[in-house]
């Protein structure tokens, strides 16, 4: 199928709420993740993540949602000087030797008020879905009215970890969460989308280009490279 072809089916499953699955490349982490719209969470969802992945699930989210939210990177709160000199060993455990990117994209977890211990497939099912429909709903919001929206709804720390969008996006970071944020605005979606990591099942390496692609098959998932998506943008 033509690369454009390609693109095309995996941004209309996508905007369906079907599955889109992401290698980033062979330059970067090497790592293929199997990809959902956060609107379209349900156990279900969370429990194949789970189960056909093996990595940690975690929801990208946009530089703008992020922006709205006011979610900080955590880089920035552990390297923050006075949060540093009140708690030292934030110093000594500063991240300073990422072995394929200079930044982490972590933001903070969070948990749905409305969930009990948050980890089960439902908790964790109810904290993606809503998120996600309120990013879209706050989208036209003020700063202020959105994070008083979240504040209402969710609290920190969580069972689902947010990672934040580089500023610029793929023109500045071509990691997984802006490959996972690019899908999403590319089906015309909200910049929120929940994946997992797929793992050998030794769970001792990624799984091989080779097996995602044979998953992707049998499954019939689009299966898409970094490069087609930045391809795809421009880039």
């Amino acid at each position: 199928m033509e690369s454009s072809n390609l693109m095309n089916g995996a941004a209309a499953a996508f905007a369906e709420g079907k599955p889109v699955m992401v290698f980033d490349s062979d330059f970067r982490e090497c790592e293929t993740d199997l990809l959902w719209p956060a609107a379209a969470a349900t156990p279900a969802v969370m429990r194949r993540l789970r189960q056909d992945c093996g990595g940690l699930l975690f929801l990208a989210i946009g530089d703008d949602v992020g922006e709205k939210f006011g979610l900080p990177w955590l880089q920035d709160i552990h390297t923050h000087p006075t949060l540093v000199a009140e708690n030292p060993t934030l110093g000594v455990l500063i991240t300073d030797d990422l072995q394929y990117d200079t930044r982490s994209a972590f933001t903070l977890s969070l948990n749905h008020r409305d969930t009990f211990t948050g980890i089960t497939d439902h908790d964790r099912a109810l904290t993606t879905r809503r998120f996600g429909e309120l990013a879209d709903e706050m989208s036209n919001e003020s700063t202020i009215e959105a994070v008083a929206a979240l504040g209402k709804e969710f609290r920190t720390p969580g069972h689902i970890p947010l990672c934040r969008e580089a500023p610029g996006g793929l023109q500045t970071r071509q990691g997984h969460t802006e490959l996972a944020v690019a899908i999403a605005r590319l089906a015309g979606l909200a910049p929120c989308t929940i994946g997992a990591e797929m793992l050998q099942p030794d769970g001792d390496r990624a799984l091989s280009v080779k097996d995602a692609r044979a998953y992707a098959a049998k499954h019939d998932i689009p299966m898409l490279t970094g490069e087609e998506i930045m391809k795809a943008f421009g880039l």
